[in-house]
């Protein structure tokens, strides 16, 4: 997934995850996109500052239940 539908499933309320079930990407009250590891609570930003390159390869994102090898 690239950045624009990662964005676009949050948005819809969605549930992305990133590389496994225990990392959650979610928008927050300031509207920041962001990714949280479910066990721990570490969080990044779903991108590096210049808000275009992921934190992450594009084919490591998935919706939850959607038809993947997850």
């Amino acid at each position: 997934m690239n950045v624009e539908a990662i964005k676009a499933a949050v948005d819809a309320g969605q549930t992305v995850h990133w590389a496994n079930t225990g990392y959650i990407v979610h928008k927050d009250a300031l509207g920041q996109y962001l990714i949280t590891y479910r066990h721990g609570g570490s969080t990044i930003g779903l991108t590096y500052q210049s808000g275009t390159r992921l934190n992450g390869d594009e084919a490591e994102f998935y919706v939850a239940g959607a038809n993947n090898n997850q």
